[in-house]
């Protein structure tokens, strides 16, 4: 790893609210993703990362007005994933102010839509987003709609195609550890280490800055998506769930008490990884 180790939170978004989930199921409202999006900038986040996860559902991504509002007033790359299917869905969601799309079951579908949108676009503004699952038999295979439909693929195989099309970028999401802050599938990381060679973000199962440490050793990775750890940090500065607040109240309240992993802000994780001797940009905004 040479390049600046980026963290990335990432924020699922269902409707107009931020909501969590364990393997990507399950999910659960937080609150509003300005107010967590801001924080984050102003923590020192790299990149922020927006997925709408209703977006297969409707068939299209609907954070237009979202990314358009947030988009005024933080100015780190904003990535956004979720329904994105042909080149209007990228011009639109671009115009709305992301820096950033990312691309899966549009791709699985049809890699030569990988082609056509990074010779449009640049490659720079194309992330690829894979979600994987390791079978029974110990072959780790590639789903799409938050690991609910299986594609026929095997991960190693796609991993190469999405390159060879062109992609910018790689964002894997190990949906068996997602949201349990249990760590990451170190055995699939270094088995797939020297198998990448576009910039590669890891998403699901960080539960403590020493899983994003154990990352930074692996030369493919430049960055990590996190979400729980960040999440619950300020989830639990509430001292009260507001009376206006149209989430869960009860499992808010109980998350202000205690939660099943670490939380950390990420002035505070980076402050760790620069110790430890990560390139790392440490600064709050």
């Amino acid at each position: 790893m040479s390049s600046t180790f980026r963290i990335i939170p990432r924020l699922d978004i269902k409707g107009n609210e931020l909501v969590k989930g364990i393997n990507l199921d399950g999910l659960r409202v937080l609150g509003k993703p300005e107010y967590f999006a801001k924080k984050y900038y102003l923590d020192g986040a790299d990149e922020i990362f927006f997925q709408d996860v209703v977006a297969s559902l409707y068939d299209s991504n609907s954070l237009h007005s979202l990314i358009s509002r947030i988009a005024k007033n933080i100015f780190i790359p904003l990535t956004v994933g979720g329904g994105i299917r042909s080149v209007d869905d990228i011009n639109k969601m671009l115009k709305s102010g992301a820096d950033k799309v990312s691309i899966n079951t549009a791709a699985v579908k049809n890699p030569n839509f990988i082609k056509e949108v990074t010779e449009k676009f640049g490659s720079s503004t194309i992330t690829i987003s894979v979600e994987v699952i390791k079978s029974n038999n110990g072959k780790y295979l590639v789903y799409t709609d938050s690991g609910r439909e299986f594609t026929g693929l095997e991960l190693t195989e796609w991993l190469q195609t999405i390159q060879n099309y062109g992609a910018g970028e790689i964002v894997l999401t190990l949906v068996d550890s997602e949201g349990t802050g249990k760590g990451f599938d170190f055995d699939l990381l270094k088995k797939i280490n020297n198998k990448i060679s576009v910039p590669f973000i890891v998403h699901g199962g960080i539960g403590s800055e020493s899983d994003v440490l154990e990352a930074c050793k692996l030369d493919s990775i430049n960055g990590v998506c996190i979400s729980s750890i960040f999440h619950y940090h300020l989830v639990k500065k509430y001292k009260k769930v507001p009376k206006t607040f149209h989430g869960n109240k009860e499992f808010l309240k109980k998350s202000n008490k205690k939660t099943f992993f670490k939380t950390v802000p990420i002035y505070e994780l980076k402050k760790f990884l620069k110790k430890k001797g990560i390139n790392i940009r440490y600064e709050k905004n």
